[in-house]
Parts: structure tokens; sequence; C-alpha cells
């Protein structure tokens, strides 16, 4: 067995984690299946009661026209590029060099859609005003990812956006918004989704990240837009016979969760503070902006791997179980908050703490 599966086995063995909502098992789905009527008819090729309501429901919270339920985000963005650059006759997108069409989907843009993609801003730091008025390539669309997850779940300010959205709509360059974690950062912006997305012509936003759900997303935008998105849908395969599965999950967890997101924040923090108190350990951002940051261990990958499951073992309280080498000498990972850490007593939560500083100077790192 390999150290980081080792780390993966001891993590599930943990009675308590601290990120998160809890394992994902198949009691997710049944959860959300508990008060729904076992006679509801189920949608079928995109179209039923039960889709059609829940898409209303969700264009109506990002204050846009018309909203389409996606089986997947990666489909759902694409598409929406597609149908940006058809529309101005010029396949070339921008977004930031860590987005995740660039690295995590196999070329898929450029492979089934012939779209070329142009990063802009160094890997390091957030997309700014002056990246994109230099920006020297015409492009069909843009796209914004809030937060920009891959460096720690960073974020622009609001007046950036509206800056970045003016430039746009002046110069025709239609604005997306990869907003899979835009209900993380509402308190952050202390701004509605509605007020985020009047920014953007389309947004995209997940139902398994934050909120918890099986999977699925949703592309909101103006009618003509979403109307395009449902033959790209089709095109891709996109429309199962029945979404309905999905559609439950992701409409229960939303009922459930959207009003914590601010909760969700708040012990972001103070679990950063815990971090960063804790000799060779600190997040990104020192602060959360969101749920959401990256644990930095100024400590080798396997010899990390090796403490944690000590502190495992002492603790039964787990804190990740994968840890990605950033330099020979540096790990890290991410921590996404949920449900999970306000069930812990702080007592416990100090004691992995006090053990982990005590370990990391006790190793000399």
């Amino acid at each position: 067995m390999s150290e980081t599966n080792f780390l993966l086995e001891a993590f599930k063995q943990t009675n308590d984690q601290l990120a998160g909502h809890g394992k994902r098992n198949v009691q997710i789905l049944k959860e959300a299946l508990q008060e729904v009527d076992g006679q509801q008819e189920s949608d079928v090729y995109g179209n039923g009661q039960i889709i059609e309501d829940f898409q209303v429901k969700m264009a109506t919270y990002l204050g846009k026209e018309t909203a389409v339920f996606f089986p997947s985000g990666t489909m759902a963005q694409q598409i929406a590029l597609r149908i940006w650059c058809d529309e101005k006759g010029l396949k070339k997108v921008a977004y930031h060099p860590l987005c995740h069409l660039e690295i995590h989907e196999e070329d898929g843009l450029k492979e089934l859609h012939h779209i070329e993609s142009i990063l802009f801003a160094d890997k390091s730091r957030l997309i700014e005003l002056d990246d994109v008025l230099s920006m020297k390539e015409e492009v069909a669309s843009i796209l914004l990812e809030l937060p920009q997850r891959e460096i720690g779940g960073q974020l622009a300010d609001f007046e950036t956006l509206e800056s970045i959205s003016n430039y746009c709509r002046q110069r025709g360059i239609k604005l997306h918004l990869d907003g899979a974690r835009l209900l993380e950062v509402l308190p952050y912006y202390k701004k509605t989704a509605a007020e985020i997305c009047r920014l953007f012509d389309s947004v995209y936003i997940s139902f398994y990240k934050g909120i918890g759900g099986i999977a699925g997303a949703i592309l909101a935008g103006d009618k003509e837009f979403t109307e395009k998105s449902k033959v790209w849908k089709r095109r891709h395969g996109g429309d199962l016979i029945s979404l309905y599965p999905y559609i439950v999950s992701a409409n229960y967890y939303f009922d459930e969760r959207s009003s914590k997101m601010e909760k969700y924040y708040e012990d972001a923090k103070e679990l950063a503070k815990f971090f960063n108190s804790c000799h060779a350990v600190s997040t990104i951002p020192i602060e959360p902006v969101s749920n959401m940051f990256h644990v930095h261990f100024h400590a080798p990958k396997e010899q990390m791997e090796s403490l944690l499951v000590e502190i495992y073992k002492e603790t039964s309280i787990g804190l990740t179980g994968y840890l990605r080498e950033v330099t020979k000498d540096t790990c890290s990972y991410e921590v996404s908050i949920g449900d999970q850490y306000a069930k812990l007593l702080k007592e416990k939560v100090k004691h992995v703490f006090q053990l982990l500083d005590e370990k990391m100077k006790s190793s000399g790192y």
C-alpha cells in the first residue's frame, strides 16, 4: 500500500473530521429522498415539472432570466464558452492559468470545441483589471472563477469585478462566471447571488461542492443563451432519460445549507487561526475569504503523512486524506468547511492543534 493510501485509510478510520459535511455515501441520497412523494413524476430528457421548477427557482435566485440543469459543471462551462464563441465568430477565450478547464478537463474545450485558451495573469495571483486591459488578443469571452480555488480560494474585491464587467460590456466581450462555489463567497462580499451575477452574462454553479449534493450544475443566462445550451446539452449526451436523483438532492441540500454559508465562513476563519498558530504550518489566504482555504506544511510530504497518521490514531480526528507535494520540503491540502466542524467540541479541536504544533517542533521542521 502506498503512503498516500496509508494516510487515506487512517483518515477513513477516524471518528470525526474537521472539514466537509461527512462521508459521501448513499445516505446523502436517502436523506434527500426521505420526504419526497414516491408517486412524483420524474423528468424525461430535460422536461417535466421536477426539473423545470428547479430551473426557475435557480434562475430567480441568481437573478437571471432562465437556467438549465446539467449533470456536470465541466459540460456546462464548455458549452457556455462554445456559445459565446459561436456568437462572435471567434474561437478564443481567456481565463486564469489554473482555471479548471485548463488543468482538470483533459483539454476538452480544445479537443471537442477547437477553442483556443488565452491564459492571463500570473498563476500565483488573481486576475486584475490591468490584466484585462493589457490583453493583446481579441477574445469572445473571459471566464472569472470566484473564488480562485487553486490558489487557496482567493477573491478579487467587488469593485474589481465591476470594472472588469463594465470593460467587457463596452468591448462586446461576454463575461462568464465559474461560480462553482458562488454561494460560499456571498458572506465575504456581503452581496446576494443576484447582485454578483448581474455582472456576468452567464453563470455556472455547482451542487456538490459547498452544497454537498450528489452531482449536478446550473447554467444560467438570458433565454436565447439557455435555449442554445439545451441543444448543446443534448449533443454532449447530457440529457439523460432522468436526472431527478441529482435534482432532488441539489434542491434538498440547497435549502438545507445555502443559509449556513455565513457560519461556514466564520468557522473557516477560526480553523485557519488554529493552523497558523502551529509551528511550520500556514494557510493561504492567512484569513480565508470563504469556507475554503489551503493548508501548507513546511515539511516533506512523506514525513508529514506519517505525522498526521499519528495524530489521527491519538485523537480519532481526521484533517485530510491526502497531501499534495509542493516542493521536496513542503506539501499542502485544501480545506472546505461544512457541517462537520461545528459538531466537534472545541476542546478536542484545540487538542489536535496542540499535538500538531508539538510534533512539528519535535520533528525539527
